[in-house]
């Protein structure tokens, strides 16, 4: 497999693509999706330009696909961002046409179900970009978040290396979209506490690839991932969604991976913040910490088994919780844990 390769990025002023791939929430929640076109040209300066699936419920993954391709092969077009995510977007990928992929590179922006879009541009050596919400973080309740906006600025313009810092504050309790007024109030939010550091005082400087733990299961169900020598030293990326997963499921995918013999390839790995929160599911305060340290530990556990010396960072704001930092897939990643910094190339 060729090593991914960063496309050109567009500059304020341009075209951008948005599309949904997955699923088509924009049409169900259209205040949601129109404050968050409102601010990718307020803020970015870029134009958005919607396809025939943007706002359609429903729609049949060969169309999604179609979309998809035609945005990639627009020449006026110059990013490609992903209106949220979903659970069948490992039936639009099979669809997608690959030789258009490969002849006209862009940075595509998504996070959660769209791990299955990443995952397929780093096959064919293109890096992505894991995160960038239109719904979720373009129309964030209240006002953008300036730890997103500012990750989010640095990665679709720049092409330096970009410090990432633990966020003072964070949340995982959306407003909820069904009610149009939430718009206007601030998501509840809670002080930080940094990341967590787990393992040898190290430099690791690698490639990254992964993205959400329960898609990549089915990535691997369906052998769409790539060889273990094509991603032996990239530094693994993990995050859980709003399904919230028990510490047991997240073990036994870990298992997967480390009985395929992947976990033992990755120096280093950085795990999101753990979502404990979801509409029908509340959690008292006590109950919040308890699911995250288990997961935490689940972690720990499976790397314990099949790499015990890989360095762990965890509650990185990279996830399914608020704010989220935009973290290059495929794309250069150092993970410091002698001056406890991580960086990333965009």
């Amino acid at each position: 497999m060729t090593p991914p390769s960063y496309p050109p990025k567009p500059r304020p002023g341009d075209r951008v693509a948005v599309v949904s791939p997955s699923a088509g929430l924009s049409g169900l929640f259209p205040h949601v999706h129109e404050l968050g076109l409102r601010r990718l040209r307020e803020e970015f300066g870029l134009e958005p330009v919607e396809y025939p699936t943007t706002r359609a419920r429903g729609a049949d993954p060969r169309d999604r696909a179609r979309d998809l391709t035609a945005a990639f092969a627009d020449p006026t077009i110059t990013a490609v961002l992903a209106t949220v995510g979903g659970d069948d977007l490992i039936t639009v990928t099979p669809h997608l046409d690959d030789a258009v992929l490969r002849a006209n590179p862009k940075p595509y922006f998504g996070y959660s179900d769209n791990t299955n879009v990443l995952n397929h541009l780093h096959r064919l050596g293109i890096v992505g970009y894991h995160g960038g919400s239109v719904l979720v973080h373009l129309g964030r309740p209240g006002r953008p978040h300036p730890l997103t906006f500012d990750s989010l600025r640095a990665a679709l313009f720049t092409a330096d290396w970009y410090d990432l810092s633990p966020a003072a504050e964070w949340g995982d309790q959306p407003n909820d979209w069904r009610d149009p007024t939430t718009l206007a109030v601030e998501p509840v939010m809670f002080p930080g506490e940094g990341w967590r550091w787990r393992g040898p005082a190290t430099v690791v400087e690698g490639r990254t690839w992964g993205g959400n733990l329960e898609v990549l299961n089915w990535l691997l169900a369906a052998d769409r991932v790539a060889a273990n020598g094509d991603l032996a030293g990239s530094v693994l990326l993990v995050e859980t969604s709003q399904e919230l997963p028990s510490a047991t499921e997240v073990h036994r995918i870990l298992r997967n991976l480390g009985e395929r013999g992947l976990l033992a390839g990755f120096p280093a790995v950085l795990v999101g913040r753990a979502k404990t929160w979801d509409f029908g599911r509340s959690r008292t305060a006590d109950q919040r910490r308890g699911y995250a340290a288990a997961q935490r530990a689940a972690v720990v556990r499976a790397f314990d088994e099949y790499h015990p010396d890989a360095l762990l960072v965890f509650d990185v704001d990279f996830g399914h919780t608020d704010p989220q930092v935009v973290i290059p897939y495929g794309g250069s990643v150092r993970v410091d844990a002698v001056t406890r910094r991580i960086s990333v190339r965009y």
